[in-house]
């Protein structure tokens, strides 16, 4: 079942930005590609889906979600468009939508930008939304940050970093060349980069984390009976774990060294690159492994 699109408020500013020395520069590069800016901003305003899920595809730019006490969803879409005249991206801005459509007890918002070699559109999302609501976000090019829920969140980014912070539920994360941030956060927590660092601070629950190029950081303060699962394929581990845990430790580097700050027991196990023992009774797993770099416990 669809739902018509929600309506801009009243409030809307715009800006073409002539006149002076920029009026004179951009009679010189009248006709270039990119050479002409209009900006606007548009809120839109939802009732919050019956399924309790948002999902988000923006195609380039900034998305932010806020969790609130609130019953509603608000989006603020901050739109910017690029031609080679005002005319022309002033037409592109019109042309740039926000799309809703409920389905399934899920509400999706899906940006459309039209494509041409020689104009180039973005939208920067700010969502504030009810803090239980489930929230899946896709980004294409553009940073994504999700703060304040209490609900499982999920989110994609082909070129931008993930910051997660404030947020008590399973997080779901995976960027292409980028890196991950996640803080105060509760959970079953999956962060995946193909080229950027993952760090980790103040996770309660069970980690799995990998990176092919980079640093993984992780501070738990609590660890679930899922444990914590680290790996890199060129780049530094170093795991912070408390004070008091029981778990089964397995560190294994192929080229680097291996710093333990803690006692091992269980009949520790060190040889070729790979130390092995138990911290309290033993129970949740603590897997470590990197190809090339060092590996710190501390």
């Amino acid at each position: 079942m669809s739902r018509p699109r929600g309506h801009p408020s009243h409030s809307r500013a715009c800006d073409d930005r002539r006149g002076g020395l920029g009026g004179f520069l951009r009679t010189l590069l009248s006709g270039i590609p990119w050479s002409e800016r209009v900006e606007c901003d548009d809120i839109l305003r939802f009732p919050s889906p019956g399924g309790l899920s948002l999902r988000v595809h923006n195609v380039n730019g900034k998305t932010c979600v806020h969790g609130e006490a609130r019953d509603d969803i608000e989006v603020k879409a901050c739109k910017t468009a690029r031609a080679e005249s005002t005319e022309a991206a002033a037409q592109l801005l019109e042309d740039i939508h926000i799309v809703d459509v409920e389905m399934g007890g899920v509400l999706s918002l899906d940006v459309e930008i039209p494509r041409r070699w020689n104009r180039h559109g973005s939208v920067n999302l700010e969502i504030r939304v009810p803090d239980k609501l489930r929230v899946e976000v896709n980004a294409a090019n553009g940073k994504v940050t999700i703060a304040g829920l209490r609900s499982a969140v999920k989110a994609r980014s082909s070129n931008g970093s993930v910051t997660v912070s404030d947020v008590v539920g399973d997080v779901d994360i995976m960027t292409s060349n980028a890196k991950v941030e996640c803080s105060d956060t509760c959970g079953r927590l999956v962060a995946r980069s193909s080229n950027g660092k993952v760090e980790v601070d103040g996770h309660r629950g069970s980690i799995d984390a990998s990176t092919s190029n980079g640093l993984i950081s992780a501070s738990v303060d609590d660890v679930s009976r899922e444990g914590v699962v680290l790996s890199t394929s060129n780049g530094r581990i170093v795991l912070d774990l408390p004070e008091r845990v029981d778990a089964d430790v397995d560190m294994q580097v192929d080229n680097g060294v291996i710093r333990n700050d803690r006692t091992l027991g269980g009949g520790m196990r060190e040889t070729n690159g790979r130390l092995r023992g138990t911290l309290g009774r033993g129970g949740a797993p603590v897997k470590l492994r990197t190809s090339n770099g060092s590996i710190a416990l501390r």
